[in-house]
């Protein structure tokens, strides 16, 4: 289901040198996790035999047995399409080699041997095993005659057997429309190949795996865990890949070793599922995987298009199609712009807030204005961009005062905003000016032959370029530069006006997405008394915060309510932001086609919108981010503060004039 597949990591409970045993529990494992709809189950390094059997490696019996164990394992799950991954000992070339063996519908897959083998210290693998270099580096297909499997490849590179997604007989093999984009490619180290200079997973990325399988027995040691688990999502971030990872656990434990059983499965840089509490018994982690999703974030990732991968697709080995996720088992963050974590969310608020303010300090300076200036309308945007330049004169050693702040109260303004506006200019000391726009409006309307009893987009839209007109000018007079304060969400939709709010000499939140705007002026109000040295007018600031985060996001263009009350709201008309800065992210981010942000976002927000809304918005959404390019192919600079940007310089690009039809279709 839109390239999700479910994958296992298990520390087995085992008996060194007990093939018997541990066979019997590794099929007892991997059945539980076919159970749950895995497609790949990865068990720890030379977990057939276990892996401090020591000098016993070179005893005829326990490699006899090994051998007798594997098959054993593949006849379990020749009804099965899951590939499981298990390790033991093999002898190929006239040689013993530390090997992952892979199965998968009652065959032998692929065979890859270890290739860094540690030998110091507590380790010392070179005493029984070959590394596997010479066999993996081959440009040629390199494969050993296994007997009862016949010639299987010997490889740490897999791919999926299926014909490429898009041809007409893709479902001969295997594939279909449904998994388009979901093709998968393994790459596979044991332990120490992870721990080296150059993992053999970098290449193995490069060449094309999205997911790599670690089988491991990594002993435990003080800050050994941390370590460990830092490497694997560092891997999996660098390699743009998911990384299952099943190490040996406490049973190994012998002499001067003790083993903790740690399974951890990332997925690019962010860790899905991870053990690692000493268990006593066999323990299995699950997590589903977007696949999909990691293909897609490669395509725009050049690095992974100069690879020649040749080599790699010359020796590798192929598996059948797998099951997908059917019924989804992972956690969707409805909020993926912001952290969930309090002390990680407060991080991100000040790096992007320093970011604001140090690429305004450098416009201001480049620029050799005089003056800030600035539309501030009491809502949370403008002031955002307000805090940002308070910040930024200090950061320059400028006074306050040469801050110009302009009120411009029209037809639609509330006497809460206004005060809240005004108040909170003087609190930081700027200079304040209040124009209004309502005779100026009333003779365009007189000019343009406009009833302004009509309260249409001609009526609203009169109204924002008038502001910007004022800002403009006023700007020009006092040798200034306008500092914009449109969000991220609203670039995405187009929620401005053309030549209006739309336009300013440097946008200081064109990055930062509604939700997060909320939440970086939040942090200010929580912070106020480090920004502002007297007390008593940082607790005064931070109270007008608190007000105008509680107040409804709205561009006041129509008329209030009979109360004097907000009466165009914005989420009303559009949906809430957090749903469109949803569909926002994984949409830009990932490339995630309509049915998958709907697939993604019920499951999201489950318990706080209907299905039919989050639909409404999607519609909205797609409609809006096509039909409103042509606003974005000409916004004006501002500081690239995340990942997902809409800049038509460097981060987005796309025709104004593209057809959405096949997205609203999907």
């Amino acid at each position: 289901m839109f390239g999700f597949y479910r994958f296992a990591s298990v520390c087995p409970n085992l008996k060194v040198a007990d093939t018997a045993f541990n066979t019997a529990e590794i099929i007892r494992c991997g059945k539980l996790a076919q159970a749950e709809g895995a497609a790949v189950t990865v068990f720890p390094e030379l977990c057939i035999t276990g892996y401090t059997c020591s000098d016993l490696f070179h005893q005829e019996l326990l490699l006899k047995n090994a051998y007798v164990s594997l098959q054993k394992i593949a006849e379990a799950f020749s009804d099965s399409d899951m590939i499981v991954a298990v390790g033991l000992p093999l002898r190929m070339f006239g040689r013993l080699y530390n090997c992952a063996a892979f199965v998968q519908c009652g065959q032998l897959i692929a065979v890859t041997p270890k290739i860094h083998l540690p030998n110091q210290r507590e380790f010392y693998e070179k005493r029984h095993f070959n590394s596997g270099r010479d066999l993996l580096n081959s440009a040629d297909r390199i494969s050993w005659d296994f007997p009862g499997f016949g010639e299987v490849p010997v490889t740490n590179f897999i791919r999926s057997g299926c014909v490429a997604v898009g041809d007409a007989s893709a479902a001969v093999g295997g594939c279909s429309a449904e998994s388009a984009g979901s093709e998968i490619c393994f790459g596979v180290e044991l332990c120490e190949d992870l721990w080296t200079p150059m993992p053999p997973s970098g290449e193995l990325a490069l060449a094309g795996a999205n997911v790599i399988l670690n089988l491991s027995a990594s002993d435990a040691l003080v800050g050994k865990g941390d370590y460990r688990r830092n490497l694997v999502m560092n891997q999996s971030a660098r390699c743009m890949a998911a990384y299952v990872y099943a190490s040996a656990g406490v049973q190994e434990s012998t002499t001067d070793m003790v083993f903790s059983g740690h399974l951890m499965i990332a997925e690019n840089g962010s860790m899905l599922a991870e053990r690692k509490d000493y268990g006593r018994d066999s323990e299995i982690i699950y997590a589903d995987v977007d696949v999909q999703r990691l293909n897609m974030q490669r395509l725009s990732e050049g690095s992974f298009q100069d690879f020649d991968a040749t080599p790699y697709f010359a020796t590798a080995a192929e598996f059948g199609p797998l099951p997908e996720v059917r019924e989804l088992n992972r956690f969707i963050c409805s909020t993926p712009f912001v952290p969930g974590n309090i002390d990680a969310r407060d991080a991100n608020c000040k790096e992007i807030f320093n970011i604001q303010c140090a690429g305004l300090a450098k416009r201001m300076e480049a620029s050799h204005a005089k003056r800030a200036v600035v539309g501030l309308s009491g809502g949370l945007d403008s002031t955002l961009a307000l805090l940002v330049i308070a910040e930024t004169f200090k950061l320059m050693n400028r006074p306050a005062s040469e801050i110009l702040v302009l009120t411009m109260p029209g037809f639609g303004t509330t006497n809460r905003t206004k005060n809240n506006a005004v108040t909170m200019a003087e609190l930081l000391g700027v200079e304040l000016r209040t124009v209004s726009i309502k005779d100026a409006c009333m003779q365009h309307f007189s000019d343009i032959g406009h009833d302004p009893a009509v309260l249409n987009v001609t009526y609203e839209n009169v109204q924002a370029r008038e502001r910007t007109q004022i800002l403009m000018d006023v700007a020009n007079k006092e040798g200034g530069i306008v500092v914009g304060t449109g969000d991220l969400s609203e670039i995405a939709l187009g929620w401005s006006t053309y030549n209006a709010d739309h336009m300013s000499m440097y946008a200081v939140n064109c990055d930062i997405p509604k939700t997060l705007v909320r939440h970086v002026v939040a942090w200010y109000a929580d912070l106020a008394r480090s920004f502002i040295s007297d007390e008593k007018t940082a607790d005064e600031l931070s109270y007008v915060l608190r007000d105008i985060l509680d107040t409804p996001v709205s561009p006041e263009l129509l008329p209030a309510d009979a109360n004097g009350q907000i009466a165009q709201k914005t989420e009303s008309i559009l949906g809430a932001y957090e749903i469109h800065d949803f569909y926002l992210y994984h949409f830009a981010k990932y490339g995630a086609e309509p049915a998958k942000l709907l697939y993604l976002a019920k499951r999201a927000f489950a318990d706080a919108y209907p299905d039919e809304e989050l639909e409404r918005c999607l519609k909205l959404f797609v409609r809006r981010f096509f039909t409103q390019q042509f606003k974005r192919s000409c916004i004006p600079d501002g500081p690239k503060v995340g990942t997902i940007s809409l800049s038509p310089r460097a981060d987005w690009r796309m025709p104004s004039d593209a057809s959405f039809s096949d997205w609203l279709e999907n």
